[in-house]
């Protein structure tokens, strides 16, 4: 049974299905993907998404539930379907078929691609390897935040600084926001010395500490911080100062 909103009708006529753009917006298939995740999304709302727009007689989500149960509800008896079997529907012309074919394909190959290794950033020599080709060639001083899950696999390198490490420049609230979005476990901080000199300042001692501080906070563990130039790093962590 659909449970799509309905425009009740005054003069005893069948009831009038609503278009998308008129459902509250909790209720809208984009709207709930931005407040929830894709995740919370059925397979029909998510087609719906993709082809924009159903029929007059029937909303996107209505009429991409009728072809799924067409299909069983199965994603890959949809992705068997021709180009000629879709625009059959009455609200799917070439566009909206050659759309979710595209997708269906997509899908197909993922399935076969093998999952991208992450970086291994285990080491303080791994971080700087991975790090130098970014750093090597900047003429100002840059922050880096590397988000590792537990086994110290990359998830994101973010730039948190440009133009000058300092206590103000390096906002240690923005390390921790980005570790906790990320679900990151362990992080490692990097920035860059232009002069090529790798040994740590008082400002940069001083910001290890409070980065640890808040870390220790969070229960996050802070690795490593890395000072890098082109052709040597220094390491808190090798040096004993984390």
């Amino acid at each position: 049974m659909s449970t799509e909103p309905l425009l009740q009708a005054t003069d005893g006529r069948q009831p009038e299905k609503l278009a998308i753009n008129r459902w509250s917006e909790d209720d809208r298939p984009r709207e709930k993907l931005m407040r929830l995740g894709a995740e919370a999304l059925s397979s029909a709302e998510l087609l719906a998404i993709l082809i924009g727009s159903g029929s007059v007689r029937e909303s996107a989500v209505d009429l991409m539930k009728r072809v799924l149960a067409d299909c069983n509800n199965n994603l890959n008896t949809l992705g068997k379907k021709s180009l000629h079997d879709l625009t059959t529907y009455n609200g799917i012309g070439e566009a909206k078929a050659v759309t979710i074919l595209a997708a269906c394909e997509l899908g197909k190959r993922r399935q076969m691609e093998r999952a991208e290794m992450r970086s291994d950033l285990g080491s303080a020599g791994a971080i700087y390897e991975y790090m130098r080709p970014r750093m090597q060639d900047l003429d100002v001083e840059e922050a880096w935040v590397l988000l590792m899950n537990r086994n110290f696999h990359l998830i994101k390198a973010e730039r948190i600084s440009h133009g000058g490490i300092t206590e103000t420049a390096v906002d240690v609230r923005i390390i921790i926001r980005q570790a906790l979005l990320n679900n990151a476990t362990i992080i490692a901080l990097c920035h860059n010395h232009p002069s090529n000199n790798a040994r740590p300042s008082r400002e940069d001692d001083r910001l290890t500490e409070n980065v640890k501080k808040a870390c220790d906070v969070m229960r996050i563990h802070l690795a490593d911080h890395l000072i890098i130039t082109d052709g040597c790093y220094y390491s808190y962590a090798e040096e004993g100062k984390i």
